[in-house]
């Protein structure tokens, strides 16, 4: 190359690339991100295409959880390719039947879905395999194995990873660590003030530091805060608790059922200890806890009323806004675990020098494109937008809008410490729980079969009638198990053996 050519190239290249700096510059500046990260997801990507004249119907829950990202994203992707975007917002006690009913009577009513992830093994024959150019990006070659097992059905992925849930213990650290509290704690009990090993000790923590002003505002306090609504995802609550006590880490084919017999096990001893657990700690519940839903749960921790809870990260993530009274007083822990554990093998409790804990992967935001749509392409190319990089950098920090962790450069504490301005304590306390929970030997996933919604909901209600004192933690169980038996035979035994089976792979780690 010659010398003029050579400055000619350079001088070329030079434009281009300032016309890119301009260029992300400008995006940021638009919406809101901090940079766009080139790729087929990015903003630039999406810009240049044009799907004007278009139309996406997309349906999600309802605002701000899932639903304000939803629109957010939604609104953007219109001003970038000129389609027309109609988001539906649908609360969650009713998003299922909004999404499976037009399914049923042959409707094409959204081409894009968000819901939960645990509804796969109803909504699987409807939905649409993610492509392989969507596969191979690298957003998605960065999500975790548990997520893309939450995604896949039949070794094919049919859900587009968003979001990755999972259940873990918060707890306010300045409390733990004040002298005059754990002197108060030890006389009370006689022990030392610890972050709670087991279940017993979660609700014994709980019991000392409920009903009084521990936080010296002027208002009462309380141990902690559970989703206990029985409509309102408490049977996640109940699971988390009772998987230490039913989830051997020696005995494979099932949790909730026994995958040989399909009998259920809901009622099993491990179960029932889980239940006993939950009804003694809601005696020490605030005014109101048994009707907690998550958003309750969300503020009572996240605004400093509740020492604990162990949902969603959501909470956590509200305690550490900006404007939070609680920013960086606030740490992560694996769930609680158990001394002894159900053996239902031996018919026996097994007991263990050291707390058994089963990590609960529970269900999660997911999405997807349905299958009846016209215009797959620009749905998956929407799905693709909305967890490109820079939008689930911004998403991660909000915590009303349930985007957890669910990629592997989530779990850089750098990101929390640098960008966030987390101490590096309490970072590294979320991003090693977290990320633990993914290579455990002992997890615990979501039911994922079809009925999901009816063994939740007969799960939830028998939970409910004990924590109200209508029954015995074991009566109430013997009842569920009695209801999910005969839902397994309306839907049939080997149907939902064969997609159960899918559940305990994941499970027993195969």
């Amino acid at each position: 190359m010659n010398l003029r050519s050579f400055t000619t190239a350079a001088s070329t290249m030079a434009l281009v690339i300032s016309s890119t700096a301009f260029a992300a510059e400008d995006y940021a500046a638009r919406f809101g991100i901090e940079n766009d990260v080139p790729g087929m997801c990015s903003y630039a990507s999406i810009d240049a295409k044009d799907y004007s004249g278009q139309t996406l119907n997309i349906i999600t829950h309802a605002v701000p959880v899932m639903g304000e990202p939803t629109a957010l994203h939604a609104k953007q992707f219109e001003e970038l390719t000129g389609a027309t975007v109609n988001v539906v917002h649908v609360p969650f006690g009713d998003l299922f039947q909004r999404i499976m009913i037009p399914f049923q009577t042959g409707q094409n009513a959204y081409d894009v879905l968000f819901y939960g992830s645990l509804w796969i093994g109803d909504l699987n024959p409807y939905l649409a395999p993610v492509p392989e150019k969507y596969r191979n990006s690298a957003g998605m070659q960065d999500v975790t194995r548990n997520y893309i097992d939450v995604a896949t059905w039949d070794d094919q992925m049919i859900q587009y990873p968003v979001d990755g849930d999972r259940h873990y213990l918060k707890y306010r650290t300045d409390i733990f660590d004040n002298p005059d509290m754990q002197a108060r704690f030890k006389s009370e009990t006689g022990r030392d003030l610890s972050v709670p090993a087991t279940w017993e000790e979660y609700n014994e923590v709980a019991r000392v530091f409920s009903g009084w002003d521990w936080s010296g505002d002027g208002n009462l306090n309380y141990g902690s805060a559970e989703v206990a609504k029985r409509d309102d995802l408490m049977f996640s609550a109940f699971i988390s608790r009772a998987a230490a006590y039913a989830k051997h880490p020696d005995v494979k084919g099932g949790f909730f059922f026994d995958l040989e017999t399909m009998e259920p096990q809901i009622n099993n001893p491990g179960f029932v200890r889980g239940l006993e657990l939950f009804v003694e700690a809601s005696k020490d519940w605030a005014p109101g806890g048994a009707n907690f839903g998550l958003g309750d749960e969300i503020f009572a921790f996240g605004g400093g009323q509740a020492l604990m809870s162990y949902s969603w990260d959501d909470a956590f993530i509200q305690a550490q806004q900006e404007d939070s009274p609680i920013r960086n007083q606030v740490a992560a822990a694996p769930l609680p675990g158990a001394s002894e554990v159900w053996n239902r093998d031996t018919g026996q409790w097994d007991s263990f020098d050291e707390p058994s804990r089963a990590p609960y992967i529970t269900w999660g935001w997911t999405s997807a494109v349905s299958e009846r749509s016209n215009n797959k392409e620009m749905a998956f190319d929407y799905l693709c937008f909305f967890s490109n990089e820079a939008n689930t950098e911004s998403d991660l920090q909000i915590g009303r809008f349930g985007v957890n962790p669910y990629r592997e450069s989530h779990f850089d504490p750098a990101f929390w410490t640098d960008k966030l301005g987390w101490d590096a304590d309490l970072a590294k306390s979320y991003v090693e729980t977290l990320s633990g929970m993914d290579t455990s030997q002992n997890r615990v996933f979501d039911l994922r079969v079809p009925g999901v919604s009816q063994f939740m909901t007969s799960m939830a209600t028998g939970v409910a009638s004990a924590i109200a004192g209508q029954a015995t933690p074991q009566e109430a169980l013997d009842g569920v198990a009695a209801e999910w038996k005969q839902i397994v035979e309306r839907i049939g035994v080997d149907t939902v053996r064969e997609a159960y089976a899918r559940v305990v792979a994941l499970e027993d780690n195969q």
